[in-house]
């Protein structure tokens, strides 16, 4: 059985990729297909498959302004040639499920979510945007939309990443899905005794607008509670300049320095609406709580008062509150540390396998009359379909 895995862009290694990997395990045979790579910025897990790139790696400056052609992504995506290939997964939140797949193929994509720039967060980009870039998307979102919809039809088997978005893949593309959760690394993680724990909070991530980190920093320069901040992007010097005295923020770190804090906070603070959200996920591997916004993928890994604190609105005085009712809470860390197990790697590959092994049982018919058993690995076995069917 020749496997596929078309995954929308490789540049770094984030969740997306993380998936990505798992999928590479399951498959360690199959070719990925992705519009640019930067093979200095992947994991050898990742860049020991033969990586075929579209056309658009092709365009000035592809590794840097990938995301300026999105518009050509589709064309990009049906100029794939994936003939001879029996299983396709993409890995969708980029453009990546509208490939043309063979008639005999069968198509799961695993969704970490409907492009957020064209659907529930069009509007929060807009607006966000400068001048020629918000008209760009006027113009174009609306001819993306009707694509990505269109192209959903090519897909036999929706698997979301969370609850939360395979709500959206309902709403967007009236199909249902399989739910199976991101895979989250939990024996990377730490746990110290309760004497080792420090005095500060933590917040873990990327420094963009939506992820809220602003509302965090307020609420800790106004409590005058100690507070670290490890992350970079766009909003790092806005925030260092900020920050009073008892908020740290640190930037970007090493594996090690971030493991080394997770431990040790009294809680991770979590204030954005993400569609899963690995750094709970993290925090909890190390045995530490999670107050959290309570929409999105953090209403699906972190449970109030048991594992964290769920706060409703993202307000200083919201976060505030939340923080203030953990402090009450005698949390166990044995408890919180085996509620995130329930995320590992091992778990994510045995429902994955599960998904595609049904998609395939339900769909495929390869050419020549056979049907595919024993889908993992490089081992597939071809059997006729009329074992199948009673022939």
């Amino acid at each position: 059985m020749r496997v596929a895995i078309v995954h929308y862009w490789l540049v770094g290694m984030r969740g997306g990729e993380k998936v990505l990997e798992a999928i590479c395990e399951l498959y360690p045979s199959a070719d990925i297909f992705t519009h640019v790579v930067v093979p200095e910025s992947i994991s050898p897990a990742i860049a020991n498959h033969r990586i075929v790139t579209s056309f658009i790696a092709k365009l000035p400056r592809a590794k840097l302004w990938y995301k300026k052609y999105l518009p050509l992504m589709p064309l990009a995506l049906e100029q794939i040639d994936l003939r001879g290939y029996d299983l396709i997964i993409s890995s969708e939140s980029g453009p990546a499920k509208g490939i043309i797949p063979p008639a005999h193929a069968v198509h799961v994509c695993y969704c970490h979510s409907p492009m957020r720039y064209i659907w529930n967060m069009y509007h929060d980009y807009r607006s966000a945007s400068g001048l020629l870039t918000r008209a760009a998307m006027t113009l174009f979102s609306h001819y993306l939309r009707n694509w990505d919809q269109g192209s959903s039809a090519r897909v036999d088997l929706f698997v979301a990443n969370s609850h939360n978005v395979s709500s959206r893949i309902r709403k967007y593309f009236r199909r249902e899905s399989d739910v199976v959760f991101p895979p989250v690394d939990v024996d990377a993680f730490e746990q110290v005794t309760a004497s080792d724990v420090g005095d500060y909070y933590l917040m873990v991530g990327e420094l963009v607008a939506y992820k809220r980190a602003d509302l965090v920093v307020d609420a800790f320069n106004a409590s005058g509670k100690r507070l670290i901040v490890i992350g970079g992007g766009e909003m790092l010097d806005t925030l260092k300049r900020h920050a009073r005295p008892n908020v740290t923020i640190m930037g970007p770190q090493p594996f090690a320095v971030l493991r080394h804090h997770y431990a040790r906070c009294l809680a991770l603070i979590f204030p954005g609406e993400e569609d899963f959200g690995i750094v709970p996920v993290e925090a909890m591997a190390s045995g530490r709580p999670v107050i959290a916004f309570g929409r999105g993928g953090a209403t699906e890994t972190v449970i109030d008062g048991v594992t964290g604190v769920l706060f409703s609105e993202q307000t200083t005085e919201a976060l505030g509150k939340a923080i203030t009712r953990a402090e009450t809470i005698s949390f166990s860390a044995t408890d919180i540390v085996r509620h995130a197990a329930g995320f590992s790697k091992e778990r994510f590959k045995r429902q994955m396998r599960r998904s595609v092994e049904r998609a395939l049982r339900e769909n495929a018919t390869v050419a020549g009359g056979h049907q595919i058993q024993n889908l993992s690995g490089a081992g597939a076995r071809v059997v006729h379909a009329s074992r199948f069917w009673g022939g």
